[in-house]
């Protein structure tokens, strides 16, 4: 009798495996701090988030070494911003070896292509900052909560309801950005950043951003090229400038120095900033980025 017990115990549990993986959080490596919160806000208790470049990194700049490529080796999906964001990303998953599932967060963005300083000889390159317009943030929110209903459809519904109640959230702020920055004089629309990374929320709220060093920070501005930013400045008379978060401020801090600018405070553009700190979430980064440009007009 001992060897029908020990099938059938055999079988049951070979059954019970499926259903037991459902049960499990799903292992993500995120690329980035605010693609990791936005895949937590989603996903809840039934996702395990690894984060490789954190708060108040640059990813830009992001050099991957051995131990992040077993962290993607273990993963059932490693989700990343595309639009060639993480240039390192293709190099570490093939490293890893890994059987995850790809997320690509940024899928059906209408891409912003311009040709732009970095690109060698002028040619067109793709703004990969897209969740920098809230209604890129949106649709970042429906790929994460697809793919996790893909991965555990048994939590569909949970998945769902909490992207609903997130995407409810960002609509209204969206909303409220529009209508505060329409108010706004054509003269008081003109912002100096870091890095070229705010043209989807100046063609999202109808301001211009300048800045010295293009949209890879990796990129170093050339003296002529200041010079131009400060003559312009000056020509302007545009009156704040605003670092990053994740990025060297003296740049910004010497042009400042001499053209009389003032600093008008910390913007947040690649990164969130440490869960105790003002920005530890993407809605709530959004929140201090517009309210810090409205607040600079004043």
């Amino acid at each position: 009798m001992l060897k029908p017990v020990l099938s059938v115990l055999c079988c049951l549990a070979l059954l019970s495996t499926p259903a037991r993986a459902q049960e499990t959080p799903i292992k993500i490596v995120a690329s980035f701090s605010i693609l990791g919160d936005m895949i937590e806000q989603v996903g809840g208790n039934d996702v395990m988030i690894d984060t490789l470049v954190g708060p108040d990194e640059d990813a830009h700049e992001f050099q991957p070494s051995p131990e992040d490529a077993k962290r993607l080796r273990d993963a059932e999906i490693i989700a990343i911003n595309g639009l060639h964001f993480e240039g390192w990303i293709g190099r570490l998953i093939k490293a890893s070896g890994t059987k995850a599932k790809l997320l690509v967060a940024s899928a059906g963005v209408h891409a912003r292509v311009l040709n732009h300083a970095d690109a060698p000889k002028g040619e067109s390159v793709v703004d990969p900052h897209a969740w920098q317009d809230l209604r890129n943030g949106q649709l970042y929110i429906k790929n994460i909560t697809a793919a996790l209903i893909a991965a555990r459809p048994n939590k569909s519904e949970s998945f769902k309801e909490r992207a609903r109640t997130l995407i409810a959230k960002i609509e209204s702020l969206d909303r409220k950005a529009r209508e505060r920055f329409s108010a706004l004089p054509a003269s008081e629309r003109k912002i100096i950043t870091t890095h070229d990374a705010f043209g989807y929320f100046s063609e999202a709220y109808g301001l211009t951003f300048l800045a010295p060093i293009g949209m890879n920070t990796e990129a170093q501005p050339s003296a002529a090229d200041v010079a131009n930013l400060i003559h312009q400045i000056q020509k302007q008379d545009i009156k704040v400038l605003f670092i990053e978060n994740m990025t060297d401020p003296r740049l910004i801090e010497q042009i400042a120095e001499d053209t009389g600018a003032r600093m008008g405070g910390t913007l947040y553009a690649d990164a969130l900033s440490k869960p105790d700190g003002e920005a530890p979430t993407y809605l709530e980064m959004m929140k201090v980025n517009i309210k810090r440009l409205l607040g600079s007009t004043r």
